[in-house]
């Protein structure tokens, strides 16, 4: 167990160095000049260039890299160029806002995926195992933004039962928040749950021919015991692998979900970072998009191994 973690906190290590690379490399070949859109473009060629000297933008290239890199490690992710406000103190402020959208919309779609898949692999061939298909093929086939325009369309527009857009904090208002949330919820969530029905049907009927599923039949053991009690178990674990990544996504911001709805979380900071090229905002966001989905990796493997015993963690096998 002690070589496991220690071998994946290496390669978390190198990942994130390797990260931080492309993800310099690409901001700093993005077009536009950071001094001019703080200056304005009346400013004057010495104003500029006494600017850039200041930023530390007239340095080389790996200078500029290893001069963040090591402002990083100290937790200083530098200022936006376009308030000069800590960039951390960004990311801190649109984090909630995020994780709500996440923690609503994993909700969701945990409600929805798993009695349908399980529905569905216990009832194959029936009329239930059919509509729950087709969902998840129509969820996987609809596209995000699509999705969230039609359900603005519907229950905003037509019906009127919710707010197209907007966002007000929870500890303020939380009836009113949940209520602006709940479309943002729905378009990331029903997407979500498609694809983990699909994922979970396919999973559960390979785990209902094994042996040990019909001995435990054979001693009489009713159908919903068999079904949650030994089946879901070990079906989960491609399950955990789609419902972990999505999550760690999730917690990067949902980038068209939060522009469409105008939800003021981490999707919609980076579009506005890279639409104005601040560059410091960007790199932080995308850093910590990266360190999520690594972290969660890391959660997922450690959970195989308590989902299903036979999988061990040590420094040979995973």
């Amino acid at each position: 167990m002690i070589h496991f973690l220690l071998r994946r906190l290496g390669l978390m290590v190198v990942i994130l160095f390797l990260v931080s690379i492309i993800v310099f490399s690409l901001v700093h070949l993005t077009p536009g000049d950071p001094a001019r859109m703080i200056l304005g473009q009346e400013a004057t060629e010495e104003a500029l260039h006494a600017l850039r000297e200041k930023m530390g933008l007239n340095d080389p290239l790996h200078i500029q890299y290893l001069n963040w890199v090591g402002d990083v490690i100290q937790g200083d992710l530098g200022n936006s160029l376009k308030d000069n406000t800590p960039v951390l103190t960004v990311l801190l402020q649109k984090l909630p806002v995020t994780i709500q959208l996440s923690i609503m919309s994993f909700t969701i779609a945990m409600l929805i995926a798993i009695p349908a898949g399980i529905i569905s692999a216990t009832r194959k061939g029936t009329p239930w195992d059919y509509f729950g298909t087709t969902f998840a093929l129509s969820g996987v086939s609809i596209p995000p933004f699509f999705l969230g325009i039609l359900l603005i369309f519907v229950f905003a527009i037509s019906f009127g039962w919710f707010a197209p857009s907007g966002y007000v904090e929870p500890w303020v208002d939380f009836k009113k928040s949940m209520m602006l949330m709940i479309l943002p919820a729905l378009s990331v969530g029903v997407r979500l749950s498609a694809e983990i029905t699909r994922m979970l049907r396919s999973s559960m009927l390979e785990v209902l021919q094994a042996d040990y599923i019909r001995t435990a039949y054979a001693k009489g053991v009713l159908e919903k015991g068999v079904v949650i009690g030994h089946a879901l178990k070990n079906a989960l674990i491609p399950v955990v692998t789609v419902s972990g990544l999505q999550l760690a996504t999730f917690l990067g911001g949902a980038v068209i979900t939060e522009t469409i709805f105008a939800v003021p979380g981490l999707g919609r900071l980076v579009v506005d970072a890279i639409l104005t090229r601040d560059f410091p905002v960007v790199q932080g966001a995308v850093l910590f998009m990266a360190i999520a989905v690594v972290i969660t990796n890391f959660l997922i493997d450690i959970l195989y191994s308590v989902l299903d015993p036979r999988i061990k963690l040590t420094g040979g096998q995973s």
